[in-house]
Formats: structure tokens, C-alpha cells, sequence
């Protein structure tokens, strides 16, 4: 089921053009380029790149404003890219492509660019669901791997292997690891492990489906599905005996389901499907501003240096920065594609560069450089990315909507800066 269909925020808004809209793009099911009909009630602009210079402020290193149709020059100086060159063929993922690499007009490659390469494709045994999440503890020689069959795996970083399987009782909609504990968002609760001890706790509460979890400044916050409201629980991670988290906290104010959070500078920013962005004072747990900028469901939310990165099902990634005297947020810059935005990750390269990792429902993934957002290359999934996770060393893994966990190696000289997950 594709994303459009699983969280869609309201119907599709009209721009005003006579132009129908594609019916098969309202199910997410449209796999023509171009399409004579609309998608999203207006045609999305050429897929243009342009060097970004420093913005308004001199603090600042973004425009405010969008890319724009009038955009005319691309990275680097060279003409707008191929449709062919960021389009794998559908039937040789499928390996069924019968033209052959010379004649088919579309990429018959997981990749395009330099500066990365795919390292390991692993398969779970029997897995069927969607990778919802990828955690990889510190320190630890293992990687898990959450999926929407409900199933919890662990794999042996040096052979590639599963070595572990845990059914979580539910459908798996995150997962996140801190210190010893592996915490996992389940239908109408969390599951958390010890991964030293073995010992687990479920903390119920959460209505609905948890899509998101954070930790941060000693609290465990879960968003609910249905109602918007995110729970928060003080954590006591020397306590081996009972619970070791106990309820702190309701922090309501979103008005639909909460899936997407991150913390940084003593803040909890979350992102919903009401398309909003909260901010929230972790020292009070009071909200202390409302973000409006996006068009559908916040997909997902990244800290880099002093900015807090947004994307969404809008086809929008949003930068913001905080310009008010009180510290308050506003959009500075907008990049925009033609699908919509599904997971975000912050890597560094072995050059100390900053790259931004962002999935797109068309099953690819873009790498692009930051502040500048000029794209070093794209990677291709066979169905939608929904999970990106940066490990050490320029490993970057990927989890698909086909159960399929890919593991990527970033080069030299090809992206990364410090940036928090």
C-alpha cells in the first residue's frame, strides 16, 4: 500500500487548473512519466537544481524562497538532467527487461552517481512487511531491523546474518535503540528490551498505531496514531527491577496522528499528518510554537548545525531556522521534487562533508550535498524507502517497502557533517 493511501492528509486541493487530476496518482498507483493528467491538482515543476547562495541574513546559508519554474541553471553549470538518467527500469527490477541495457531507455542500475556504492542486499527469513525501522545500538556488533509483519530482527554486522528473531506482537511502525534499551512502537503501546539483561517492558498508553519515538534529556516520548497526543515517560535506565519508565507526561495540542519526532537543543519537535510542526520545551513539556509550511503529513524531521530539517508528502524538504528574538522557527529555504518525501538521514562522509539522505515515493532515494542541496547521486529501491539509518564509517542502511534491507558504503570526496539523527 503506498504511502498516499496510508496517511494521507485530506483530499487532494485543486490549484484551479482545468486539468484533470489523475485518478491513478490519488491511489498512489501512477507510474507514468509524464502524465497527462494533473497530480496534486497542478503539475509539479521541471525537476531543476540550482547552487544556492547565502540567504537574507548573513547568518543565514538559505533563500526563503522556493525553487522556482523561472530556475534555469543547474548544479555545476551543465543542462537539466535526462528523465532517463533518474529512472530505473521497472522491468528489469522485476528482471524481466527484454530490450536489454543498451536499448531501454531507462537505467538498469540500483544506483546513479559516484562517491557511494551497495555493499549488501540481506533478506529477512520470511519477512513479508515493510522496514518501518533500523536501529543500530552503539557500540554493539548487532543491527535490527522492525517490520510492519510484526517482526524484530537482529543481524550480525560482520557476517550479514540473522542471528536473532523476536515476534513484537504487533505491527512494528518504528523502533529506536538508547544506552541498553531497544524500544519499539506497536499498536496501542511500546515495547522496550534490555538488550544486556534480556528483560522487556510494555508501556501502554499510546491510542493507535506508534509511529514515532524519541529520547531525549531522560524522557521517552511515543506519538499516537489516532489522537495526536504524545506520551512521555521518565526513564531510569539503572533500574533493572519492575518498570523503569514511568508516565510523565500528555503533551497534546496536534490534532491528527503524530509520526514523525527528533530533539535537539532542548527542544522535541514533531511532526504530524494535520501537516504541523510543534515545538515543545523539554524542561516544561509545554508547547512554545506551532510550525505551519507544509501542505500534507510531516513525514520526517532532522537537526542539522543550527537548522531543523522537514519533509513531507507535499514533495517538500523545508529548512528552518530560528530568527526570532524568542527563538522562534521560520522557513528559510524550500527544495522541492516532484513525489513525495518519505524519510530523512544525516550522514557524514569520510571527507567530514555533510549529506543529506532523503527517500521519495518513486522508490528512490536522493543524496544531496548541504547547505547547498545539489545532488551527488540517487539510489533505487524496488519499492518505497521508508526507513534510512547512517552508521559508522559512511554506512548508510535502507529498508523497503518489500521487507528488503540494502547496505551502502559513502566514499571520499562524496558526502557527510555532523548532523543530529
Amino acid at each position: 500500500m503506498s504511502v498516499h493511501e496510508r496517511i494521507r492528509v485530506g483530499p487532494v486541493k485543486s490549484s484551479g487548473s482545468s486539468q484533470s487530476v489523475c485518478r491513478f496518482w490519488q491511489q498512489g498507483m501512477c507510474n507514468r512519466n509524464p502524465c497527462r493528467f494533473a497530480h496534486g491538482g497542478e503539475l509539479p515543476p521541471p525537476r531543476q537544481q540550482q547552487q544556492i547562495s547565502n540567504g537574507v541574513r548573513s547568518s543565514h546559508v538559505y533563500h526563503r524562497a522556493s525553487r522556482s519554474e523561472s530556475q534555469s541553471t543547474a548544479v555545476g553549470g551543465g543542462a537539466a538532467r535526462k528523465k532517463s538518467e533518474n529512472k530505473v527500469c521497472r522491468d528489469w527490477k522485476s528482471g524481466n527487461c527484454s530490450r536489454g541495457e543498451d536499448k531501454c531507455r531507462f537505467l538498469h542500475s540500483w544506483s546513479r552517481g559516484q562517491g557511494f556504492s551497495m555493499l549488501a542486499r540481506l533478506e529477512g527469513q520470511g519477512n513479508t512487511g515493510v522496514v518501518s525501522g533500523i536501529a543500530l545500538p552503539s557500540g554493539s556488533d548487532k543491527l535490527f531491523t522492525g517490520s510492519s509483519d510484526g517482526v524484530v530482527h537482529a543481524w550480525d554486522c560482520t557476517s550479514g546474518q540473522i542471528v536473532g528473531t523476536q515476534n513484537a506482537g504487533g505491527k512494528v511502525g518504528c523502533l529506536i535503540t538508547e544506552c541498553e534499551w531497544l524500544f519499539v512502537g506497536l499498536p496501542n503501546a511500546v515495547k522496550a528490551w534490555n538488550l544486556q539483561t534480556g528483560a522487556d517492558c510494555s508501556l501502554t498508553g499510546p491510542t493507535g498505531q506508534v509511529y514515532a519515538l524519541e529520547v531525549g534529556m531522560g524522557f521517552l516520548f511515543a506519538g499516537g496514531a489516532q489522537d495526536g497526543v504524545i506520551l512521555a515517560w521518565k526513564g531510569n535506565t539503572g533500574e533493572q527491577q519492575g518498570n523503569p519508565f514511568q508516565p510523565a507526561a500528555t503533551l497534546s495540542g496536534h490534532t491528527s496522528a503524530v509520526i514523525s519526532m527528533k530533539v535537539g537543543g532542548g527542544r522535541l519537535f514533531s511532526g504530524s499528518m494535520d501537516g504541523t510542526i510543534k515545538v515543545w520545551d523539554i524542561s516544561t513539556l509545554q508547547c512554545i510554537q506551532t510550525m505551519k509550511g507544509h501542505d500534507n503529513a510531516v513525514m520526517s524531521l532532522l537537526c542539522y548545525s543550527d537548522f531543523l530539517l522537514s519533509c513531507s508528502l507535499d514533495q517538500k524538504i523545508k529548512v528552518w531556522a530560528a530568527t526570532g528574538e524568542d527563538g522562534s522557527f521560520e522557513a528559510v529555504y524550500t527544495y522541492e521534487e516532484g513525489d513525495g518525501a518519505l524519510a530523512m538521514c544525516g550522514v557524514e562522509d569520510p571527507d567530514g562533508k555533510p549529506v543529506l539522505l532523503c527517500s521519495w515515493n518513486d522508490d528512490s532515494v536522493g543524496l544531496y550535498e548541504l547547505p547547498s542541496f545539489a545532488e551527488k547521486g540517487r539510489i533505487f529501491a524496488k519499492g518505497e524507502v521508508r526507513t534510512i539509518k547512517g552508521g559508522p564509517g559512511g554506512l548508510v542502511f535502507t529498508g523497503d517497502a518489500t521487507g528488503l534491507l540494502t547496505v551502502w558504503k559513502l566514499a571520499a570526496k562524496a558526502s557527510g557533517a555532523a548532523m543530529a539523527e
